[in-house]
């Protein structure tokens, strides 16, 4: 009898196979045999490399609905938006208002600011007198989020953005993120009434979070916009500072 891989038993195959990097699993290892394929398939495979690469933690107290989706959200887990910080200037933003003396990249803390809790951040986008507004849209297909994914399991979209005032300037910020399907269509947004801070505030960096969940099928972009102004129309940059903003698709949690 020749002894190959495919006579180990399925816990050792599981074992080996998981090993194995993800892409290979999928595209080639899943097509070598019928039993490769079964074994690919098992929740127990992406069980166990999702524990070998630490996504799932000691205290786990549930398992996720699909173990494989799971893996793939946990091992793709990054900041969607290109650019949050005006590391690279205002590359990957389409500009969709540049009011006033336009956009502006600064240092942080800036003049009359505060520090940023975050010290590998360095710089901020800040808006002028006229409005300003920019936006990125993501496409999730390119990112690596399939359709079945997103319909299917729907996993969470957190969304975050940091905005602060000059202290001896009143200013206006706004954001809208928009859920789209493949023609656009909005399927579920989230923007908040525009905050107003006014002159001689504590200049302090405030955050703000939404997560979305059970947005239903279809959902295949998020436009991301954000931006404001100075209240008290003066030329220069005396408007919103931005810093910061990400988009994340979360993994199911296990706790």
């Amino acid at each position: 009898m020749v002894l190959t891989i495919s006579n180990l038993p399925d816990d050792v195959m599981v074992e080996v196979l998981s090993l194995v990097p993800a892409p290979q699993l999928i595209h080639s290892c899943r097509f070598v045999c019928i039993l490769w394929k079964n074994i690919v398939d098992l929740p127990t495979l992406w069980k166990r490399k999702s524990q070998k690469e630490g996504f799932v933690p000691k205290e786990c107290k549930k398992n996720p609905c699909d173990w494989k989706a799971f893996y793939f959200i946990s091992k793709r887990k990054k900041n969607l938006l290109k650019n949050p910080c005006a590391n690279e200037g205002l590359d990957s933003w389409e500009i969709l208002k540049n009011g006033g003396d336009g956009w502006r990249i600064e240092t942080i803390p800036g003049d009359y600011g505060r520090a940023f809790h975050d010290l590998q951040i360095q710089k901020y986008f800040v808006t002028s007198y006229g409005q300003c507004k920019k936006s990125q849209i993501i496409d999730l297909k390119q990112e690596g989020y399939w359709e079945e994914l997103m319909d299917v399991i729907q996993p969470d979209i957190e969304i975050k953005d940091w905005y602060a005032a000059r202290q001896d300037c009143g200013c206006q910020y706004e954001l809208c993120v928009q859920l789209l399907s493949k023609d656009y269509i909005v399927r579920q947004q989230f923007c908040p009434e525009v905050v107003i801070i006014e002159q001689w505030s504590d200049a302090q960096w405030t955050e703000v979070t939404h997560t979305f969940k059970n947005y239903g099928p279809g959902v295949r972009y998020i436009c991301f916009q954000h931006g404001g102004k100075d209240t008290q129309f003066w030329a220069g940059w005396y408007g919103v500072r931005l810093t910061d903003s990400s988009v994340a698709i979360l993994p199911e949690e296990l706790m």
